[in-house]
């Protein structure tokens, strides 16, 4: 599925530099911090709604776990969810024009690293609007998947 899986210890000090050499290998730029839960996100309820929308987004999504636990769902070669316990010092990049999702757990929080290869962003493109599997980052996902099979 293109969905690739790493882990680096956030318990030991030299963490940020294996993320820093993560980083310059994969060509990340940028990153920020989100912090998911009810008393830290601004319009917790609006957007843990948006996270759980089926989408896709035309750059890889990075997410390096520093604390707490969610899952990420994304689809299948044919087209079923498989869910994806996150945790700390889990690193999950998913790829552009992958259909997935976001959820917390009962813990309801999650503290993560963003990771960018441009600009900071998080640019949804819901599933249910009619022109996301013309999407050429979509289309070429697709095609990946296809050849991959």
């Amino acid at each position: 599925l293109g969905v690739f899986y790493f882990t680096i210890d956030v318990t030991k000090e030299d963490h940020l530099s294996k993320v820093d050499e993560f980083s310059a290998q994969r060509n990340y730029k940028n990153r920020d911090i989100v912090n998911i839960r009810r008393d830290t996100l601004p319009n917790y309820e609006e957007k843990i709604k948006s996270f759980f929308e089926e989408h896709i987004h035309e750059d890889e999504e990075i997410r390096f776990i520093l604390d707490g636990t969610g899952y990420f769902d994304v689809r299948s070669r044919a087209d079923e969810w498989i869910r994806i316990s996150v945790q700390p010092s889990d690193l999950l990049v998913l790829p552009a024009g992958i259909y997935h999702r976001f959820t917390l757990d009962s813990n309801n929080y999650i503290k993560a690293m963003r990771l960018f290869k441009e600009d900071p962003k998080w640019t949804p493109i819901n599933r249910d609007i009619p022109t996301t599997d013309a999407n050429p980052h979509r289309v070429e996902y697709a095609h990946w998947l296809a050849a991959s099979a």
